[in-house]
């Protein structure tokens, strides 16, 4: 197999899989969140809660740093 070719099929291999173990992990994070916190936030959204959607975008944009930090290659 040519070598290019070869490292193109890694490199997708890679994006399938990180993005699979975001996508799970990020799920989980979320329902624990969920869990911990005393506020139903999936129903504040609902209402059109502008601070818990704030807050709720800011768990989800630091936990997928931390996760895509974890499972770069070569990080």
């Amino acid at each position: 197999m040519h070598p290019v070719l070869y490292n193109i099929l890694v490199l997708f291999a890679y994006g399938v899989a990180g993005s699979i173990m975001m996508a799970v992990a990020l799920g989980i994070l979320i329902k624990v969140w969920d869990w911990i916190t005393p506020v139903d936030e999936w129903e504040e959204l609902k209402k059109g809660n502008i601070a818990v959607a704030i807050v709720t975008a800011a768990v989800i944009l630091s936990l997928a740093i931390v996760i895509a930090a974890a499972i770069l290659p070569g990080s």
